[in-house]
């Protein structure tokens, strides 16, 4: 007989071995399992398992499963009327209803018969016309419509290349040189036939900025 068996009654001994399991299991899933997790993918997927984050000079920037903006400073930081402005020496992402803010990520949740949403994309359409010196013809769907997520980070091929020309301008680049790096970071469709071709603009931008 067990020294359990022999000084406690069996309630006692009941949650004596629940409480043994208990115990058991925590170490196993808790501790031994998440640093099993956590040692594969540090050796395996370090990128991918710390964020896929982009540094410039050692130092982080951001990440390629985030969109950002790329404006040009505010004129006076501490106006939060004061609308962005897109800086022209960079792409610029899709619309996004969250701003690029991971802490507001989400859509808007007008649908596509709502009035103030069919005029805000015309409104979009005219200004990124005008920006990029195209006909409102050409601006692709992509450009003047926000993503579930409110963070994307892709656009469509035909969005980077709508504005090849007015980056290559503004940074003294030739036009061959811009478009050679969209093509160096158009990603096929995934396993060759899910989704649609696509630029992760955080990094065309980030190699641009090595262009000069």
């Amino acid at each position: 007989m067990s020294s359990l068996h022999r000084y406690f009654p069996a309630p006692v001994r009941n949650h004596l071995s629940a409480l043994r399991m208990l115990l058991v299991f925590t170490v196993v899933t808790g501790v031994i399992y998440p640093l099993a997790v956590w040692g594969v993918g540090q050796v395996l997927f370090s990128d991918q398992a710390n964020g896929s984050q982009i540094r410039t000079n050692g130092k982080v920037v951001g990440s390629s499963l985030i969109g950002q903006s790329f404006d040009l400073p505010k004129k006076n930081p501490n106006d939060a009327s004061e609308a962005a402005r897109p800086d022209p020496k960079w792409f610029q992402p899709r619309y996004s209803a969250a701003d690029y803010d991971p802490l507001a990520s989400g859509a808007s949740n007008l649908g596509p018969t709502n009035q103030d949403l069919v005029r805000s994309i015309r409104e979009r359409r005219a200004a990124i016309a005008e920006f990029n010196g195209v006909d409102p013809a050409a601006v692709p769907a992509d450009a003047v419509t926000a993503s579930g997520s409110g963070l994307d980070p892709d656009i469509s091929p035909a969005y980077a290349k709508l504005q090849i020309a007015r980056v290559a301008k503004a940074r003294g680049l030739s036009e061959a040189q811009v478009h050679k790096l969209v093509d160096e970071h158009t990603q096929d469709r995934i396993l060759g036939f899910l989704g649609e071709k696509r630029v992760n603009v955080v990094t065309l931008n980030q190699a641009l900025s090595k262009l000069g």
